[in-house]
Protein backbone atom coordinates (compact mmCIF):
# COMPACT_ATOMS: atom_id res chain seq x y z
CA UNK A 1 0.00 0.00 0.00
CA UNK A 2 1.62 3.36 -1.29
CA UNK A 3 1.40 6.09 1.71
CA UNK A 4 0.47 9.49 0.19
CA UNK A 5 3.35 11.97 1.29
CA UNK A 6 3.12 14.62 3.64
CA UNK A 7 3.28 18.58 2.20
CA UNK A 8 5.39 20.11 4.83
CA UNK A 9 4.34 21.27 7.69
CA UNK A 10 5.78 25.24 6.80
CA UNK A 11 3.72 24.89 3.63
CA UNK A 12 0.23 24.66 5.51
CA UNK A 13 -2.71 27.29 6.16
CA UNK A 14 -2.28 28.05 9.89
CA UNK A 15 -5.64 26.87 11.55
CA UNK A 16 -6.30 29.60 14.58
CA UNK A 17 -9.24 28.87 17.12
CA UNK A 18 -10.77 31.67 18.80
CA UNK A 19 -8.91 33.90 19.93
CA UNK A 20 -5.04 33.40 21.54
CA UNK A 21 -5.87 33.04 25.06
CA UNK A 22 -7.47 30.09 27.36
CA UNK A 23 -10.36 29.54 25.18
CA UNK A 24 -8.00 28.70 22.08
CA UNK A 25 -6.10 26.94 24.70
CA UNK A 26 -9.48 24.26 25.85
CA UNK A 27 -10.23 23.93 22.18
CA UNK A 28 -6.37 22.77 21.24
CA UNK A 29 -6.18 21.16 23.96
CA UNK A 30 -9.95 19.01 23.07
CA UNK A 31 -8.37 18.34 20.08
CA UNK A 32 -5.40 17.03 20.64
CA UNK A 33 -7.25 14.83 22.73
CA UNK A 34 -9.13 13.61 20.06
CA UNK A 35 -12.55 15.19 21.62
CA UNK A 36 -12.80 17.75 19.31
CA UNK A 37 -13.43 16.56 15.47
CA UNK A 38 -15.70 19.53 14.13
CA UNK A 39 -15.98 23.16 14.23
CA UNK A 40 -18.30 26.30 12.71
CA UNK A 41 -18.00 29.64 11.53
CA UNK A 42 -20.37 31.87 10.10
CA UNK A 43 -20.34 32.32 6.19
CA UNK A 44 -19.91 35.93 6.76
CA UNK A 45 -16.36 35.53 8.43
CA UNK A 46 -15.38 33.99 5.29
CA UNK A 47 -17.09 36.48 3.31
CA UNK A 48 -15.69 39.44 5.25
CA UNK A 49 -12.01 38.31 5.07
CA UNK A 50 -12.35 37.08 1.64
CA UNK A 51 -11.53 33.91 2.10
CA UNK A 52 -12.50 30.62 0.23
CA UNK A 53 -14.47 27.83 2.23
CA UNK A 54 -12.37 24.42 3.33
CA UNK A 55 -12.54 21.73 1.21
CA UNK A 56 -12.67 18.00 2.03
CA UNK A 57 -8.87 17.04 2.37
CA UNK A 58 -7.13 20.30 3.50
CA UNK A 59 -4.58 20.03 5.70
CA UNK A 60 -4.38 22.90 8.66
CA UNK A 61 -1.54 23.18 11.01
CA UNK A 62 -3.32 24.07 14.23
CA UNK A 63 -1.67 27.03 16.91
CA UNK A 64 -1.56 27.64 20.10
CA UNK A 65 -2.29 30.68 21.56
CA UNK A 66 1.79 31.54 21.13
CA UNK A 67 1.52 30.90 17.37
CA UNK A 68 3.24 27.38 18.03
CA UNK A 69 2.16 24.38 15.22
CA UNK A 70 0.78 21.58 17.81
CA UNK A 71 -1.03 19.47 15.33
CA UNK A 72 -2.14 18.80 11.69
CA UNK A 73 -5.76 18.10 11.10
CA UNK A 74 -7.21 16.98 7.96
CA UNK A 75 -11.07 18.38 6.40
CA UNK A 76 -13.41 15.46 6.10
CA UNK A 77 -16.44 17.40 5.58
CA UNK A 78 -17.91 20.54 4.82
CA UNK A 79 -21.54 21.79 4.87
CA UNK A 80 -23.50 24.71 5.15
CA UNK A 81 -26.49 24.89 7.07
CA UNK A 82 -28.76 28.01 9.00
CA UNK A 83 -28.31 27.87 12.31
CA UNK A 84 -31.49 26.14 12.89
CA UNK A 85 -30.18 23.05 11.36
CA UNK A 86 -26.90 22.59 13.06
CA UNK A 87 -28.05 19.39 14.63
CA UNK A 88 -26.65 18.25 18.23
CA UNK A 89 -24.59 15.59 16.55
CA UNK A 90 -22.67 18.14 15.21
CA UNK A 91 -22.53 20.62 18.37
CA UNK A 92 -21.36 17.25 20.22
CA UNK A 93 -18.80 16.89 17.77
CA UNK A 94 -17.33 20.28 18.55
CA UNK A 95 -15.73 18.93 21.71
CA UNK A 96 -16.79 21.91 24.05
CA UNK A 97 -18.95 20.08 26.60
CA UNK A 98 -22.07 21.15 24.63
CA UNK A 99 -24.96 18.15 24.85
CA UNK A 100 -27.03 19.83 22.20
CA UNK A 101 -27.70 22.48 19.10
CA UNK A 102 -29.68 24.41 21.53
CA UNK A 103 -26.48 24.89 24.15
CA UNK A 104 -24.02 25.35 21.11
CA UNK A 105 -26.51 28.22 19.65
CA UNK A 106 -26.21 30.31 23.74
CA UNK A 107 -22.65 29.71 23.57
CA UNK A 108 -21.74 30.72 19.74
CA UNK A 109 -24.24 33.76 20.53
CA UNK A 110 -22.28 34.86 23.81
CA UNK A 111 -18.99 34.50 21.42
CA UNK A 112 -20.20 36.68 18.81
CA UNK A 113 -21.20 39.23 21.13
CA UNK A 114 -17.81 38.77 23.08
CA UNK A 115 -15.83 42.53 22.76
CA UNK A 116 -12.95 40.31 21.22
CA UNK A 117 -15.30 39.41 18.07
CA UNK A 118 -16.74 42.80 17.77
CA UNK A 119 -13.78 44.13 18.02
CA UNK A 120 -12.12 41.93 15.25
CA UNK A 121 -15.29 40.80 13.06
CA UNK A 122 -17.88 43.27 14.03
CA UNK A 123 -21.23 42.74 15.50
CA UNK A 124 -23.08 39.99 13.97
CA UNK A 125 -26.57 38.44 15.27
CA UNK A 126 -27.71 35.26 14.75
CA UNK A 127 -31.10 34.63 13.37
CA UNK A 128 -32.34 31.03 12.40
CA UNK A 129 -31.23 31.70 8.92
CA UNK A 130 -27.63 32.49 9.74
CA UNK A 131 -25.33 30.49 7.39
CA UNK A 132 -22.99 28.48 9.37
CA UNK A 133 -20.31 26.76 7.63
CA UNK A 134 -19.64 23.27 9.76
CA UNK A 135 -16.60 21.84 9.40
CA UNK A 136 -15.69 17.58 10.35
CA UNK A 137 -11.92 16.81 10.87
CA UNK A 138 -9.51 14.16 12.02
CA UNK A 139 -5.62 14.28 12.87
CA UNK A 140 -3.64 13.63 10.35
CA UNK A 141 -1.51 11.11 11.92
CA UNK A 142 1.76 11.76 9.98
CA UNK A 143 2.65 14.67 11.73
CA UNK A 144 3.76 15.02 15.17
CA UNK A 145 1.93 16.34 17.96
CA UNK A 146 3.13 18.40 20.63
CA UNK A 147 1.91 19.80 23.67
CA UNK A 148 0.31 23.68 24.34
CA UNK A 149 2.37 26.40 25.26
CA UNK A 150 -0.50 27.29 27.71
CA UNK A 151 -1.36 31.27 27.70
CA UNK A 152 0.01 33.20 30.35
CA UNK A 153 -2.07 36.66 30.73
CA UNK A 154 0.51 37.93 33.68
Amino acid sequence: MKTESAPPISQLPRAQYAFPGELRDTIVTAILAGEKTATSSLLAEYELGGETLPEVGLLEAVVDSHDNVVCVTRVKEVKVVPVADVDDSHAIAEGEGYQNSDEWRLDHERFLASHEYVTSIGRITLSDSTSVVCVSFELDKRYPTREITAWDET
